[in-house]
């Protein structure tokens, strides 16, 4: 049986929340993102895009590119609402879905063609969305989530895509290889250094020749630019959560202590969700005094795996919990409303330095050993 793979993935996503509440951004180049000097463009409007701008860009650069766009200051507790809506309304009517980010969706709907009809419905799906959120939103369907996550970046703005079955090698080959999921910066300057720029080029090379050249990450791009994809659709659980507890041998009042004893297990759950591909949305800080009463404070913010965003925020936290002085017996950091997802930066406040930090130290730990590499300092300002 064929299979049938869905991909749902809100356009702009934050910028069209911005436009339901404010319609005087409609039709503007609008930017979505902290205003400090160090801010990157969270999200930006296709009229911004017309000059060059996109997600993940330094905010001055951008400014400089398009002087005119208006910015707005994200609001994560507005978009994580409007998101656990159009989830709410997808786990509704959907057995198998997977929240890939705060704006996208798969959707297993294998099987289904026998009784409705796979792209009638996902086209319904699309529709209703749109009905009850007032948000634009492009739907993509293939045969996996790869071809279907192009196919809905094909789509876009607010369109929908099918790709028949036994077509999709036919649909990638025109496509420039910018198009794969994964393909970054270095992989892209790689592939073109090598004459490489559509997929037809990659679809006829041979698998070895680019495993000898570009390692495993060769055969996946290589598999992706065929249509290879056998990757499932994961479920969706919201209430996932990761964390750590250190009870100290003795009870302690060190700030010293406290703080190094935090600092690793930010670093440890950071890199724990960057290996799993996660995002979190919400994370607590614990203490429990040395006469066993135990006080917790937690905080929601915008999606993010990056140390220096979340580690920021505990250690604010901490020092917010931390008012008696008095002896601690334990600590603790959660990690919860986890998604799947592979932004490496927070959505308003980290910068791109942070990202390459968190990078490098990444591939190191895989290499030797999470205990090889540290930070040098505190998550502190």
């Amino acid at each position: 049986m064929d299979k049938n793979i869905a991909h749902l993935d809100l356009d702009s996503f934050f910028v069209s929340v911005e436009r339901l509440i404010n319609s005087s951004l409609n039709g503007k180049p609008v930017l979505v993102g902290g205003k400090s000097n160090r801010s990157v463009v969270a999200s930006c409007s296709y009229e911004a895009r017309r000059f060059g701008v996109h997600s993940a860009m330094p905010m001055r650069m951008a400014l400089r590119l398009c002087p005119e766009a208006t910015v707005v200051q994200g609001d994560y507790e507005l978009y994580s609402k409007y998101s656990d809506t159009v989830t709410e309304i997808i786990g509704e009517r959907v057995p198998l879905y997977e929240k890939a980010s705060i704006d996208e969706h798969y959707i297993d709907l294998t099987g289904m063609d026998q009784f409705f009809g796979c792209w009638k419905w996902a086209t319904e799906l699309r529709k209703r969305i749109i009905s009850e959120t007032g948000l634009p939103i492009s739907l993509g369907l293939s045969n996996s989530k790869t071809t279907s996550k192009i196919a809905t970046g094909q789509a876009k703005p607010c369109g929908e895509l099918k790709v028949d079955s036994g077509t999709e090698k036919e649909f990638l080959a025109p496509l420039s290889i910018r198009k794969i999921p994964m393909v970054g910066e270095k992989a892209y300057t790689q592939l073109r250094n090598m004459g490489i720029s559509k997929c037809l080029t990659l679809q006829q090379m041979d698998i070895f020749a680019m495993r000898r050249v570009m390692g495993e990450n060769g055969i996946s791009i290589w598999k992706k630019a065929n249509a290879i994809d056998e990757s499932p659709v994961v479920p969706f659980f919201d209430q996932k959560s990761i964390s750590k507890e250190i009870t100290f041998q003795k009870d302690t009042i060190d700030p010293d202590v406290l703080k190094r004893t935090l600092s690793k297990m930010i670093s440890q759950l950071g890199f724990e969700l960057r290996q799993e591909q996660k995002l979190t949305g919400c994370i607590t800080v614990k203490i429990r005094y040395s006469n066993f009463d135990t006080h917790s404070r937690q905080l929601t913010l915008p999606y993010t795996n990056s140390d220096s965003v979340i580690g920021q925020k505990i250690f604010e936290m901490f020092e917010q919990l931390y008012s008696r002085r008095m002896l601690i017996r334990l600590i603790g950091v959660r990690f919860s409303r986890l998604i799947r997802g592979s932004y490496q930066i927070s959505l308003f406040d980290d910068d791109e330095k942070d990202l390459n930090l968190n990078l490098a130290m990444d591939h190191i730990r895989n290499r030797y050993g999470f205990k090889s590499v540290s930070r040098g300092g505190l998550f502190v300002k």
